[in-house]
């Protein structure tokens, strides 16, 4: 399962759209977070007032949240009711459908760039003018916000995500080795994950990569997973090694900086010299992984020991009869994390305004779904953060374990950088260029340094800049 977010390299699941977005709530700071049920989403009803829709992505339990959310919000307003629109698969198709029709839903889930576009194209709301008007959006930082244009922004999101160190603990026991760090001043640097993977990785004879007799055409377990083509792995590390996909006016391509070409030549090593990490093929996934199991199966069936992914991952653990644990990312010169979380839109073909704005403000609001609880989501809203009360709200449970105060939300605090193809102009179209070229370098065929080289001439010519983030709202 994935989050709701955009630009991602591969896997057409969470990955390449983060949707966001858990239990009872306490009586904390989340007092209207209430427990996940079925239903419809109010599709149905005697109201005679504003028919809005709410199209959205997402499994079966994120479908329940949503339908729950839906119809709570129905009983609260007696001037409207919702429609859910629920879209497992092939969602940018629909879209253009609806787009090309002018029937875009009301309120509706969309990845940045095409949350930019349509604004661009007059076709959702800048919600800039509400901005004051509702805590809900007055709450949150000016990089929660897409801005398309000065003063101009097509949404926010319902929930962030960022990307952790997930891993077996029964692995780890059974081999002596000791648990991944869960603080961000004590990650590993790494030689140090190298080490740790090397220890974790077995061939059929139980034997390791540094062992004589390692049979690398016979590994039975990897020591980590960490799927290159994809922004949610290489970005983090590149800016923690102090490089970047691009400069600070966003038209000068730098991903073959030193620092970014030691970052992916240290993952493609994972794979090929240090055998210590599956190739996508070796996941089961193709050619490309797209189609490899899920973390939580890889590390339930002991596939690998470790594996880089998204904190979505959490609502999947916590299901399963899995003893998992969360760790940070290793660390180069600073210990840094991504953090990331699609766009929600307001339509602006709506027919009922006013009631549109309330659902879409309802449909941000942290208090208004349990999937925060449950693990699927982080919350967007500062005052989640503010102390330690607002904190246990939504993750004193079961869901979240112990470590997960420091692994995840002080890492996201104090260590996340904003993905870059929520604020890079024109992604689309460096998509197409970049994604092959990372699938290259995952091949092993390649050096990183020559296919990033070579990216330059390719990508630089469409870069159009970032989008503007003012300072403050």
């Amino acid at each position: 399962m994935r989050p709701e977010l955009t630009g991602n390299l591969r896997r057409p699941s969470r990955r390449d759209m983060l949707r966001m977005g858990g239990l009872a709530a306490t009586a904390a700071m989340v007092p209207g977070l209430a427990a996940c049920g079925g239903g419809g989403g109010g599709t149905s009803g005697s109201k005679s007032e504003a028919k809005l829709q709410f199209m959205y992505w997402g499994s079966a339990f994120e479908k329940t949240a949503i339908e729950k959310m839906l119809q709570d919000f129905d009983a609260k307003h007696d001037d409207a009711t919702v429609q859910a629109v629920h879209v497992p698969g092939d969602y940018q198709t629909k879209v253009n459908t609806l787009v090309a029709s002018n029937s875009l839903p009301d309120v509706a889930y969309m990845d940045a760039p095409t949350a930019y576009r349509l604004a661009e194209q007059g076709k959702v709301v800048d919600i800039s003018k509400y901005i004051k008007k509702y805590p809900q959006l007055s709450g949150r930082k000016p990089d929660n916000f897409f801005w398309y244009d000065d003063g101009k922004t097509c949404g926010t999101p319902g929930a962030s995500e960022i990307t952790l160190l997930w891993y077996n603990k029964d692995i780890f026991s059974g081999a002596g080795v000791d648990l991944p760090p869960a603080e961000a001043s004590k990650a590993w640097s790494w030689d140090q994950l190298l080490e740790t993977a090397d220890k974790l990785t077995l061939d059929q004879s139980g034997k390791r990569p540094s062992d004589s007799g390692f049979d690398s055409e016979k590994i039975r377990q990897f020591g980590i997973s960490a799927p290159m083509s994809t922004q949610w792995t290489w970005y983090p590390l590149v800016r923690s090694n102090g490089g970047d996909i691009v400069d600070e006016s966003g038209k000068k391509f730098t991903l073959n900086s030193p620092e970014c070409v030691e970052v992916f030549q240290n993952l493609q090593d994972l794979i090929y010299k240090h055998r210590v990490a599956p190739s996508p093929a070796q996941l089961g996934g193709g050619d490309t992984g797209s189609n490899a199991p899920t973390t939580t199966v890889q590390l339930q069936t002991k596939r690998v020991a470790m594996a880089i992914d998204g904190q979505w991952v959490l609502l999947d653990m916590a299901k399963s009869n899995l003893k998992y644990g969360i760790g940070v990312l290793p660390s180069y010169q600073e210990p840094i994390t991504m953090q990331a979380g699609s766009c929600r839109v307001l339509s602006a073909a709506t027919k009922s305004p006013e009631q549109a704005i309330e659902l879409y403000v309802y449909s941000v609001d942290g208090q208004n779904s349990d999937l925060f609880q449950q693990g699927l989501w982080m919350p967007v809203e500062t005052k989640y953060y503010a102390d330690d009360k607002a904190i246990d709200s939504w993750i004193k449970n079961d869901a979240h374990p112990p470590e997960y105060r420091t692994a995840a939300v002080d890492y996201r605090i104090n260590n996340a950088v904003r993905d870059y193809s929520q604020g890079l102009r024109n992604m689309p179209a460096i998509s197409e260029v970049l994604t092959p070229a990372l699938q290259q370098i995952e091949t092993g065929k390649v050096p990183a340094k020559k296919v990033l080289d070579e990216l330059k001439d390719k990508v630089e010519p469409l870069l159009q800049g970032w989008y503007p983030t003012p300072s403050s709202l």
